[in-house]
């Protein structure tokens, strides 16, 4: 087996819980001189050699992280970070499939790798983020609290300076990339959209480009503002959950309800979307709460249900009808103020190569 002591080398997949935490390990690691290894993007040879060691019912971000650990081991990386994140806050709890993501990894990946398997549970005594934290590096014979906690404020400076700008507006990828160079940059962006969107969904489901077919990307070029959870305060993520008359009991519901409730009640949202894997539990009970409150306030909802048979030409035309009715619906509210005397407003239109309209 090789000396983790000497070798200070880790490796993160490029998956799951990467999306919220990426900025903190990054900010923790490198203080304590500690190299991170990041697994390629996901492709669909990922996807496809991931899916092939679980059972078919497997939810898709538990096949991508499968097949990204696999990705850092051909990179020769044999120190991969596999936490169990149990529990964010005492009886706040994570889905089964990420509590026991060591365990599925145990049993389904037969090469051989040294797996640091930190855990989070904030419902235990003795199990919380400066425990979790020193068991990510104690295989490395860095034991010393005080260098633990000092590290950490790196991880929390570089992860708050993330949120700063992400909370501007700036996109996900932008914000994640001036963060790792320890910058804080705040853009001025005065573009006006004709639509506004919220999409709602967890980060390893709308950030991993291959796995939601760059859904974001998608709507700006057709003309559409993109709101997310990252804009939005953990206040504000709280009132959303209250909204939906509902109590907070998964770690990831912030994303999902605390989002929807928050962007239901905001009068410049135009409509939501919310994009969850197929076979996921709580998101499936999250979206029929979803799906309700949306009826009772009156915003229009598309839900998008992925897996790795997604074909990418349903995805884009259910988008395309979705925002053609956004946008149809925006013009015929212009007209009735117009013809009810109000100040005319300028009418919007479609600026996109994706989405053909009638004039």
């Amino acid at each position: 087996m090789a000396n983790l002591k000497e070798e200070k080398i880790i490796g993160i997949p490029r998956a799951m819980s990467f999306y919220g935490n990426y900025p903190f390990y990054f900010g923790f690691f490198n203080d304590l001189g500690i190299k991170i290894v990041l697994s390629d993007v996901t492709t669909k040879q990922t996807m496809s050699e991931g899916a092939g060691l679980v059972v078919t019912e497997t939810c898709l971000p538990i096949k991508v992280y499968v097949g990204h650990i696999l990705n850092l081991i051909r990179k020769g990386v044999q120190n991969i970070l596999v936490p169990s994140l149990q529990s964010i806050d005492t009886k706040i709890y994570n889905c089964s499939k990420i509590r026991g993501l060591p365990d599925l990894i145990r049993n389904v990946v037969k090469e051989k790798f040294n797996m640091i398997e930190a855990t989070l549970d904030k419902s235990e005594k003795n199990q919380g983020l400066y425990e979790f934290l020193a068991e990510c590096v104690a295989p490395f014979g860095i034991t010393d609290k005080k260098l633990i906690k000092k590290a950490s404020k790196a991880g929390w400076r570089c992860y708050n300076n993330f949120h700063v700008m992400t909370k501007s507006g700036m996109p996900y990828s932008k914000a994640l990339s001036y963060a790792l160079q320890g910058k804080v940059v705040i853009e001025n962006n005065t573009k006006e959209y004709p639509i506004s969107i919220a999409l709602v969904g967890h980060g390893y489901n709308i950030y991993d480009e291959r796995v939601c077919m760059k859904i974001v990307d998608k709507l700006e070029k057709m003309d559409v503002k993109v709101c997310t959870s990252l804009q939005l305060s953990s206040e504000q993520l709280d009132e959303g959950i209250l909204t939906l008359g509902n109590e907070k009991y998964w770690a990831n519901e912030d994303e999902m309800t605390g989002t929807a409730g928050h962007y239901l009640k905001d009068n410049k949202i135009d409509g939501i979307v919310t994009v969850t894997a197929f076979g996921c539990g709580p998101d499936s009970l999250m979206i029929e709460r979803i799906t309700r409150k949306a009826k009772q306030f009156g915003k229009p909802l598309l839900n998008l249900t992925i897996d790795e048979q997604t074909g990418e030409a349903g995805f884009v035309t259910r988008l395309e009808a979705f925002v053609d009715m956004l946008f149809r619906k925006k013009r015929a509210n212009i007209v009735n103020n117009i013809n009810i005397g109000e100040k005319e407003t300028p009418q919007y239109t479609l600026n996109t190569d994706i989405i053909e309209t009638k004039s």
